[in-house]
């Protein structure tokens, strides 16, 4: 059972919630009788992952407020998508921008803001008040930072092995490809991400083998599910021990999530994050999930990964100049 008083309220939360959905009966369910989330979905609104500062403890805004916000986020990309002046003068010559930037034709940012049980929320984060994701613990240890001795140095994105939390824990919203689809059967629930197609699978039952789990130290961690009402509730730990999640290594790493319907078309997703290595406190958020009927693709991540080697033959070419005193400029 789940002794931390932030994580039983929000479930209590949600539970009660969705049970006034299953009342009507108006979910779609499985043939054993669960809720059926089975699909495909879209992880990527415009609501931001924290609380601008200046909005204090200020939890939704008006409809009015949502509206001028996307009309002036379509305005963006359709500036940004405008064709370039063939006839412009040369830039300036300055130091070129990271490599790896795309421009909008790229990318899926989100230009709407879906409600969340009738509010427009300010951020997914809705604990601590503020929105914000708590200060972090004394002496808290970064992950390590990426070198370039090896592929095992760089991110865990780049050697094609997990894009993120794009498939959690936590169901992150990123830049494009923001799209999971969700498989059930009997004691399982699956949610696979396109980005480099990453499955986390969710077992089904009321108790967690600790010693096998422990021993296991899978990717995404161990996820256990069980059903109050109309709501799954998930909890996962043991992680794989290169596993990050928000710029810290998640070893002790606990997070809580709910998934349920709020109509035929939306899941509402709530987490909470406890790692008392880490953060000063615990801190929760939800996000809507919408329906959409486009399929997902196969993302080739190793079959195209030309980046790697290409990283690692530059820093051995870097290493080799650098033994004969050859120096680089900025724009060398």
């Amino acid at each position: 059972m789940l002794n931390y008083p932030v994580i039983s309220t929000l479930i209590l939360a949600l539970s009660g919630t969705a049970s006034t959905l299953a009342q009507g009966d108006d979910i779609p369910r499985t043939s054993w009788g669960v809720p059926d989330f089975q699909g495909n979905w879209r992880n990527n609104t415009a609501i931001p992952m924290t609380r601008p500062l200046e909005l204090g403890t200020q939890r939704a805004y008006s409809e009015e407020e949502i509206r001028s916000k996307e009309r002036a986020l379509q305005e963006f990309v359709e500036k940004a998508d405008e064709p370039i002046d063939p006839n412009r003068p040369a830039p300036k010559a300055e130091p070129l921008p990271a490599v790896g930037n795309y421009d909008v034709f790229w990318t899926d940012r989100g230009l709407f803001w879906p409600s969340i049980d009738g509010e427009f929320r300010t951020s997914l984060v809705i604990d601590p008040p503020n929105g914000r994701v708590p200060e972090r613990v004394a002496g808290f240890q970064p992950s390590p930072k990426v070198s370039n001795d090896g592929p095992e140095g760089r991110i865990l994105a780049e050697r094609c092995l997990q894009f993120f939390n794009v498939a959690g824990p936590v169901m992150l919203k990123i830049l494009y490809n923001a799209h999971l689809m969700i498989h059930q059967a009997p004691g399982y629930v699956v949610i696979t991400a396109e980005m480099i197609n990453d499955s986390r699978i969710i077992k089904i039952t009321d108790e967690r083998d600790e010693l096998r789990s422990a021993a296991q130290q899978r990717w995404m961690g161990d996820s256990i599910g069980r059903w109050e009402g109309d709501t799954l509730i998930v909890e996962t730990k043991n992680y794989h021990p290169q596993q990050i999640f928000h710029g810290a290594m998640a070893d002790n790493l606990t997070v809580t999530e709910t998934l349920r319907f709020e109509d035929d078309d939306k899941l509402i997703y709530g987490f909470t994050v406890d790692d008392p290595s880490v953060y000063t406190a615990q801190w929760s958020g939800e996000a809507p999930i919408t329906r959409m009927d486009e399929p997902l693709y196969e993302y080739a991540c190793h079959e195209g990964n030309h980046s790697m080697s290409g990283i690692l033959g530059g820093a051995r070419r870097l290493e080799y100049e650098e033994k004969l005193g050859i120096t680089r400029g900025d724009n060398n």
